[in-house]
């Protein structure tokens, strides 16, 4: 007579140990402070997170790809640290899949040339021009399309974007069709559309 109530209470011993186990939802790691584990993610923490609540009112993320060798994330997200508003972005992923928050998130890097594509190539323009610029927009960049610009990202940043860009909206409330390519907002290189495949997969990848 006593198995079954034995068996219920190991039963439900073993749910709670599951359920204790589970990572925290990622929409609340994201609104945290200081130097959080996220889940799928490699980061190394230069600026820790303050309140989000002091942070900039960030309404968009534009992706840049820098024309730098492997290893280049680390030195640029460094130099950035040192000199906040310099030319550059808040967030640096390496060729390894390797997260470098920079700048703390009430500061403002200098990134994109002004928003001042028009010409509605790839997007509806009139929402970006002159609009989606450093002071409105996080910029994220990805290091290693060296010495050929047309090499799209690694798997293992492909990988990383995939969870860094739900944290980024998640934290600052940026609604997807607010990701953008540098491509989409400014006149770039014509070797090749910066951001664009980058931009495109987290559209694609939706909520």
């Amino acid at each position: 007579m006593m198995m079954p109530r034995l068996l219920a209470a190991l039963l439900a011993l073993l749910l709670s140990s599951a359920a204790s186990a589970d990572p925290p939802d990622l929409a609340v790691i994201a609104r945290s402070q200081g130097t959080p584990e996220i889940p799928g993610l490699k980061m190394v923490w230069l600026s820790p997170w303050g309140d989000v609540a002091k942070a900039h009112p960030w309404r968009n993320i534009i992706v840049h790809q820098t024309e730098g060798p492997a290893g280049s994330a680390r030195y640029g997200a460094q130099e950035q640290h040192k000199n906040p508003t310099r030319r550059g972005v808040m967030v640096w992923v390496e060729t390894d899949g390797t997260v470098y928050w920079a700048v703390a998130d009430n500061l403002i890097p200098t990134h994109t040339d002004g928003a001042d594509r028009n010409d509605n190539k790839y997007i509806d323009n009139s929402k970006t021009y002159h609009q989606a610029n450093k002071d409105t927009s996080i910029g994220v960049e990805f290091a290693g399309n060296y010495p050929d610009v047309t090499k799209g990202p690694t798997d293992a940043q492909v990988s990383a974007w995939r969870v860094l860009v739900r944290v980024l909206r998640a934290r600052y409330g940026i609604p997807l069709d607010r990701v953008y390519a540098h491509n989409w907002i400014d006149f770039k290189d014509a070797r090749y559309c910066e951001g664009c495949a980058l931009a495109t997969m987290a559209r694609e990848w939706g909520e």
